[in-house]
């Protein structure tokens, strides 16, 4: 058994276009999970920002460049408590925005993420797509990789990831109702198919007319449930982790008779289908 690390999600309530308030009840968190010994907490998609702006113009005012403002304040947070810290928000870069989420310690930012599958819903219409690829951020001695709510549905983008190294995937989300199943079962069965902690953290509370549905979890890399959030109230939940069990692919039940590798085991040379475009794409 490795060195364990303690993580903490925070299903929170978030304060629509209120980057202060938020920010405010970002350092509450942290205060009781850095009293806890949590090395990392994480924090829902648009957790700074609220979600549900109906136009570009309105969204703007709410967005910031990274670093910046918001990104200053969290290392101040982190520096103040030792710790590290995963939340949402919505970026500016121009004329455009990102739904993005950012990686940060007591140094500043360490990396940051733009949401790339972009569904018909709240600041996602018309946010701009994420222009980057996925990747793998070495923060001290775990590997992390970071995506956004619905980028969730698509297994290519933790696939991606594990292949890059990650021993933690989180998934920063802001789950409505009709998403029960993805709050059930996506965070078992990522963290099973690929051999990783998968850690996915969703927000409670009402803005505009959407009931966000909570339901955080932590799985381990067998795809069991470590830790969650059941219910609609806001709650921090826990888990220590340990990246040695992660980077153990090869899984040995009977020596001889059962062992699988679902990474060395992939045929990749079978999977072209998976980059053509289909019949309608643009």
């Amino acid at each position: 058994m490795g060195d364990v690390y303690r993580i903490a999600g925070a299903q929170i309530d978030v304060k629509f276009a209120d980057i202060p308030h938020n920010l405010k009840r970002i350092e509450e968190v942290v205060r009781e999970t850095s009293s806890q010994g949590a090395w990392l907490t994480v924090f829902p998609e648009a957790a700074i920002s609220g979600y549900c702006f109906e136009t570009l113009e309105e969204a703007l005012p709410h967005s910031e460049p990274i670093p910046g403002p918001a990104t200053n304040r969290l290392t101040e947070i982190c520096r103040s408590y030792d710790t590290r810290v995963i939340a949402g928000m919505l970026e500016r870069d121009g004329d455009r925005i990102f739904n993005a989420v950012v990686l940060v310690g007591p140094d500043g930012v360490i990396g940051s993420y733009r949401k790339i599958h972009m569904p018909y819903l709240g600041v996602d219409q018309f946010a701009t797509p994420g222009d980057r690829p996925f990747r793998v951020w070495q923060v001290g001695p775990l590997k992390i990789g970071m995506h956004i709510c619905y980028d969730g549905s698509f297994p290519e983008s933790a696939r991606v990831m594990t292949l890059d190294g990650a021993d933690l995937i989180v998934l920063p989300t802001n789950w409505p109702p009709k998403s029960e199943c993805a709050s059930e079962h996506l965070a078992n069965i990522r963290a099973h198919e690929n051999i990783v902690y998968f850690m996915a953290v969703n927000r409670v509370g009402v803005e505009r007319g959407f009931a966000f549905i909570g339901g955080s979890k932590i799985a381990d890399p067998s795809g069991a449930t470590l830790a969650e959030a059941t219910g609609t109230d806001e709650k921090i939940f826990y888990a220590d982790i340990d990246p040695e069990i992660a980077r153990r692919k090869r899984l040995v039940r009977v020596p001889g008779k059962h062992e699988i590798d679902r990474i060395k085991d992939r045929r990749p040379e079978m999977y072209g289908r998976l980059v053509e475009p289909v019949e309608g794409d643009k």
